[in-house]
């Protein structure tokens, strides 16, 4: 499973409305990307105000527990195509194109009502169901 930033946040922000929610994926496996950490950051220290050495110690500790997934020249090329086929943003095609092409997940769980209603993404035979987080 691989989460978005909005779902990254509310996990890693206890005051987060959306924090006990979250919680579930204490024990569930879950992958994030570059994009994920960096926009989780931004979010956190620029909307949310939190301290930014803070974050990154908090973000840093993360990742030492969970799948980070690397981008690379080919992730970016699916998500350019993923982003003209589905009119979706750079950010967004990106991280749904990393999620895509790693075998090791199969749903992205968002918190976004327009990623929402893409249900799912397809590449050849690879298939990435889009989740709700009320869904896990």
């Amino acid at each position: 499973m691989g989460i978005d930033s909005n779902v990254l946040i509310a996990y890693l922000v206890p005051e987060h409305p959306d924090h006990e929610a979250t919680q579930v994926l204490v024990k569930r496996n879950h992958a994030v990307n570059p994009t994920v950490i960096h926009e989780t950051y931004h979010a956190s220290v620029f909307k949310l105000k939190r301290n930014p050495a803070d974050t990154v110690k908090t973000l840093l500790e993360y990742l030492d527990l969970v799948l980070s997934l690397p981008i690379d020249t080919m992730t970016v090329r699916r998500g350019l195509r993923l982003a003209a086929k589905h009119s979706l943003g750079g950010r967004d095609a990106l991280i749904l194109a990393s999620y895509l092409h790693s075998k090791q997940v199969g749903t992205f769980v968002t918190m976004d009502k327009s990623l929402l209603t893409l249900k799912e993404l397809r590449l050849g035979d690879r298939v990435l169901k889009i989740a709700s987080l009320a869904t896990l």
